[in-house]
C-alpha cells in the first residue's frame, strides 16, 4: 500500500533527524512550536529574535514543503478503484439471502443526456402553463452547476452546501446564478453558518423552510430553480420565494406525472439506458447462486417492461420472485393502509385479496408491512439497493434491520479526480500546511504572526483549489473543505455498502465479506506530518494544562 509506504519513508525521515544520520538523542524536544518543556521555559534551540523566528517558520516551511514532495511518487496516485464496493458497516454476503432492488438509477442507470430533456421540458411548462416570463426560455441547462445533496432555503432563495454538523461551507451559497458574499450568508442566519436543527431537513429532506436535494433527478430542478430566480432578479422583478419554489417543483413533477420522461427513454433506450448488459450479468448470478429477488419501483410497469426487457430479455420476470410497481415510497415502508393490487398483462388491476405474493406476478402499491407478512423476508438477511438515501434506504435499516446498498453514480468520478497527481499533491500539502499552523501558532511576536498568516491565505487557497476539481461551484458531494457533507452523513447512516453502480457487485465472489475501515476518530488520528516527520509529538501547551483535572 501506497500510505504504509509513505508512513515509511516518514519514519525513515524521522529516524534520520531530516537529515543522512542518526538522530542524537535527546530528552527534550528539538523543534519550536512542540510546547516548552515545562511552564514557561523556552524550547531548546528557539531563535531569540523576531527576525530569526520568521526566518525559522519559513525555514520549517521549506523542510516540510521538500518532504511532501519527496513522499509523494507518482505511483501514489490511482490508489482508488472507481469499480470497488466501499462499506461503512461489516457486512458479509454469505449471510444475504435476499436481494431488493430499486429500478431507475439501480438497475437502470441514465445518461446524462436525460437531464436537459428534463430542464427543457420543465422550463416550457413555466412558461406554457405558468405563465412565467418568456425570457425564462433563454436559459439552458448546465450539468457543471449544481451537485446532489445541496441545500435550498425557500425563504432566502439561497442554493446552499452544508456539512455534517449543520454549517453552511462559505464560498458555496448561490441565489440565482451568483454568489453570496459570506458576509451575507452570515448575516442572514443571525451572524453565524449554522443551521439550527429546527429548520434543517427533516427524516425525508423536507424540512418546514429548507428542502435538500437528493436524488439525481433533482439536478435538473436544481439547475431550473437557479435559473428562474437568477430572470426574476436581473430584471428587478418582484416574487414570492414560496410560490415561485413551488412553481418550478410541479412543473419538474410535471414531466414525470404526464410521463415525458418515460416517453424519452422508451423511444432511444441505447441512448439513455447504460450498462444494461452489466445488470443482466448481476442478477443472473444472484439467481445462479440460489439468492431470491425482488423489485421495488415507484415507476409504472409499462415503462419497467420495457427497460427491463432491453436490459435483460423477454423473460426478465423469472429472474424476480415478486416485482411490485407504483409502489409510492417513501410512504411504502410506513403506511399500512394501502393494500396490494393485482396488475394484468394490459394494465388492469384486479380486485381480488391478495393473500400471497407468486412469481411472475406483478403487484402496484401495497405497504411493506404485508410484504414482510407475506415473504417472511426479514433483518439482516436481505440487503435492497437503491439511489435515494431517504425514500430507498433510510426506513429499511433504521425500522425494519435490513441491509442496504447505496448506488452512487458520481462516486466514479469523484474517484477518477481523487487519484489525480493534482488532487494528491494538493490535499497532502494542506495537511502538512494545516499540522504547521497547528503547531506554530504558539509563536505570538508580530514577525512569526506574519507568517502565519501567509499560511493562513495559503491554506486557504489551496482548499478552494481542491474544491473546484470537483464542482467550481460546490466542490465534491462528499466533503467540504474538511468536514463530511450533510449527505455523506447520511451515506454513512442508511447505507451499509456504497458503490457507483450495481455492476460493482460482479467484482466480488457472491460470499465476500466487506470490512469498513477504521477510520481514526480525531483522539486516534495519525499525527501531523510535521510531528511525524520531525519526532515533535509533544503537545503544546501540555505542562500548564498539567492543573486541569
Amino acid at each position: 500500500m501506497a500510505g504504509a509506504g509513505l508512513w515509511a519513508a516518514a519514519r525513515r525521515w524521522l529516524l534520520c533527524g531530516g537529515h543522512g544520520g542518526p538522530r542524537a538523542a535527546s530528552s527534550a524536544p528539538s523543534c519550536p512550536g512542540c510546547g516548552p518543556p515545562g511552564p514557561g521555559a523556552p524550547c531548546p534551540g528557539t531563535p531569540r529574535s523576531a527576525a530569526d523566528l520568521g526566518a525559522h517558520l519559513w525555514a520549517r516551511y521549506q523542510d516540510m514543503r521538500k518532504l511532501v514532495h519527496d513522499l509523494l511518487p507518482p505511483e501514489v496516485c490511482s490508489l482508488l478503484n472507481p469499480a470497488a464496493i466501499y462499506a461503512n458497516n461489516e457486512i458479509s454476503l454469505r449471510d444475504v439471502e435476499v436481494y431488493g432492488f430499486d429500478y431507475d438509477y439501480t438497475l437502470a442507470q441514465y445518461a446524462d443526456a436525460l437531464h436537459p430533456e428534463i430542464f427543457n421540458a420543465a422550463r416550457d411548462i413555466l412558461i406554457e402553463h405558468y405563465k412565467y416570463p418568456e425570457g425564462i426560455r433563454k436559459y439552458d441547462y448546465n450539468p457543471s452547476f449544481a451537485i446532489r445533496g445541496l441545500h435550498y432555503d425557500i425563504q432566502k432563495s439561497l442554493l446552499m452546501k452544508i456539512d455534517a454538523f449543520h454549517y453552511v461551507q462559505l464560498g458555496t451559497a448561490y441565489r440565482g446564478l451568483q454568489p453570496v458574499p459570506d458576509e451575507e450568508v452570515i448575516d442572514l442566519y443571525g451572524g453565524t453558518q449554522h443551521i439550527p436543527l429546527y429548520q434543517m431537513s427533516g427524516f425525508y429532506g423536507k424540512g418546514p423552510s429548507i428542502k435538500q436535494f437528493m436524488d439525481i433527478f433533482s439536478l435538473p430542478e436544481m439547475a431550473l430553480l437557479s435559473c428562474v430566480v437568477d430572470y426574476f432578479l436581473g430584471h428587478s422583478l418582484e416574487f414570492d420565494q414560496a410560490h415561485l419554489y413551488k412553481d418550478v417543483t410541479d412543473a419538474i413533477r410535471d414531466v414525470h406525472v404526464k410521463g415525458l420522461m418515460y416517453q424519452w427513454i422508451e423511444r432511444d433506450m441505447e441512448k439513455y439506458i447504460l450498462r444494461g448488459d452489466e445488470t443482466f450479468a448481476v442478477l443472473s448470478r444472484l439467481v445462479a447462486h440460489g439468492k431470491q429477488l425482488f423489485l421495488i419501483t415507484n415507476s409504472p410497469f409499462s415503462f419497467v417492461d420495457k427497460g427491463m426487457r432491453h436490459m435483460v430479455g423477454p423473460d426478465w420476470r423469472q429472474l424476480f420472485d415478486v416485482v411490485i410497481v407504483q409502489a409510492d415510497k417513501p410512504s411504502f415502508f410506513t403506511d399500512r393502509r394501502k393494500p396490494f393490487r393485482k396488475l394484468d398483462e394490459k394494465g388492469s388491476l384486479h380486485w381480488d385479496r391478495i393473500t400471497r405474493l407468486e412469481k411472475g406476478t406483478i403487484y402496484r402499491q401495497g405497504n411493506l408491512f404485508d410484504f414482510l407478512r407475506l415473504t417472511e423476508w426479514r433483518g439482516p438477511r436481505v440487503l435492497y439497493f437503491g439511489d435515494h438515501l431517504y425514500s430507498d434506504l433510510a426506513d429499511l435499516m433504521l425500522r425494519h434491520g435490513w441491509r442496504t446498498g447505496a448506488i452512487i453514480p458520481e462516486l466514479e468520478r469523484e474517484i477518477r479526480i481523487i487519484n489525480t497527481e493534482q488532487y494528491m499533491h494538493s490535499l497532502t500539502w494542506q495537511q502538512a500546511l494545516t499540522g504547521l499552523l497547528e503547531r506554530m501558532q504558539t509563536y505570538q511576536d508580530a514577525e512569526s504572526q506574519q507568517v502565519l498568516a501567509a499560511w493562513m491565505k495559503e491554506r486557504q487557497e489551496l482548499r478552494y483549489i481542491t474544491k473546484a476539481l470537483f464542482n467550481a461551484q460546490f466542490g465534491s458531494i462528499f466533503r467540504t473543505f474538511h468536514n463530511p457533507t450533510y449527505f455523506s452523513r447520511r451515506l454513512v447512516r442508511f447505507s451499509d455498502l456504497y458503490m457507483a453502480s450495481l455492476s460493482c457487485l460482479l467484482n466480488y465472489r457472491v460470499d465476500f465479506t466487506f470490512y469498513p475501515r477504521r477510520t481514526p476518530l480525531q483522539h486516534e488520528a495519525p499525527l501531523w506530518m510535521d510531528q511525524l516527520c520531525t519526532g515533535c509529538m509533544k503537545t503544546p501547551f501540555l505542562g500548564d494544562m498539567a492543573h486541569i483535572r
